[in-house]
């Protein structure tokens, strides 16, 4: 069994999937990663070049590959599951999913503060990634997360420290 780490961007599923892989013993993968591999170009670089749908096919695939792997901690992009398919395949994994919660404003200052958001990530909305874009994806998508999760977990205010406990905790 893996454990998959679902949420927004700057939820800290990259950070704390990483710390929680070392402490279980288990490699990580990001399927952001498996995608930017397969294409040979940055997320924003897709996006721009090749539009949305061209991307969420990708992560499609990437999800596909990912869920094939056992005892794993596997970071999914915050869009994963958009897609009816996606969250299917999700629920329907036998892995443990965990939503990591994160307040609209503390994400907003986690992407701020990642000196490599506006290089490698496109802005989801017009309003281009303000704290507006933040609150609107995350209530389109927040249902989609708890829908696909076994349990989750609120991280505002949580070091990625404690956060790996309580997801340990959590399996």
């Amino acid at each position: 069994m893996s454990i998959l780490l679902v949420g927004y961007r700057g939820s800290g599923k990259t950070t704390i999937g990483k710390k929680l892989a070392d402490r279980l013993w288990q490699p990580f993968v990001d399927t952001d990663d498996l995608i930017v591999r397969a294409a040979g170009k940055s997320i924003k670089e897709i996006f721009a070049e090749s539009g949305e749908e061209a991307f969420r096919d990708l992560e499609s695939n990437a999800l596909q590959q990912a869920l094939a792997l056992k005892d794993h901690v596997i970071s999914l992009g915050g869009g994963a599951v958009i897609r009816e398919q996606n969250r299917e395949l999700i629920k329907n994994s036998g892995h443990r999913v965990i939503y990591l919660r994160c307040e609209p404003d503390i994400l907003h200052q986690r992407i701020g503060a990642d000196p490599n958001t506006a290089a490698n990530r496109p802005a989801l909305s017009p309003a281009g990634g303000n704290i507006d874009e933040i609150r609107t994806i995350l209530s389109l998508r927040e249902p989609w997360y708890r829908q696909v999760m076994s349990a989750e977990l609120e991280v505002t205010n949580l070091s990625v420290s404690d956060a790996v406990v309580y997801i340990i905790r959590l399996l």
